[in-house]
């Protein structure tokens, strides 16, 4: 009976892709990770250009601790967005492999967790338990970013190349959200 709720629980058919429009390119003069790991927005502020923030990343939230979090931060460098919920034995099995990936390639690409499906006190031990707040959570318990990108079950992955264009969206296993991280920051 533990079986069939796991499957049926972490479901086993990934979502249906879907692919927002592409986002512009940068700001002239403005090179992705310029100036030591900094994101193109903080690079085009300091150099006076505007960076246009791809509609992919065009939404807020709160973090697993209540602090507020604008994904617009996150334009101009590839992310990766891991939906997951505190339940999710899969989810849990994919936390080292985000933890690792996240410590190795960090100052090339950005990690953001989007816990769903549980409370906070749940996604809190989840994040502890597993080790893995080197990477940022949000709670999205109403299911808000989870509709944006159309997530109907967990454990998903989107990828985002630096100009915000979805490159995946769906379950990957741990080699290859290797191959995936390792194509983006090439």
């Amino acid at each position: 009976m533990a079986g069939v709720l796991f499957v049926a629980a972490c479901g086993s058919e990934p979502a249906p892709s879907f692919v927002e429009p592409a986002a512009a390119p940068a700001a002239e003069g403005v090179k992705p990770g310029d100036a030591a790991g900094r994101t193109d927005e903080k690079a085009a502020e300091e150099a006076g250009a505007p960076v246009t923030v791809p509609a992919t990343l065009k939404f807020s939230g709160k973090t697993l601790d209540g602090k507020a979090f604008d994904a617009t931060t996150l334009a101009g460098k590839p992310t990766i967005l891991w939906f997951w919920a505190p339940w999710c034995a899969t989810c849990a099995s994919e936390a080292q492999s985000v933890r690792d990936l996240q410590e190795e390639y960090g100052d090339k690409l950005s990690f953001l967790g989007i816990a769903g499906m549980g409370g906070n006190k749940e996604m809190h031990q989840f994040v502890s338990d597993l080790e893995v707040g080197n990477v940022t959570h949000l709670d999205d318990g109403a299911g808000k970013i989870w509709k944006k990108f159309k997530i109907t079950e967990q454990s998903l992955y989107v990828v985002l190349d630096r100009d915000g264009k979805v490159q995946h969206t769906g379950y990957m296993d741990d080699l290859q959200l290797t191959k995936q991280v390792k194509a983006l920051t090439a």
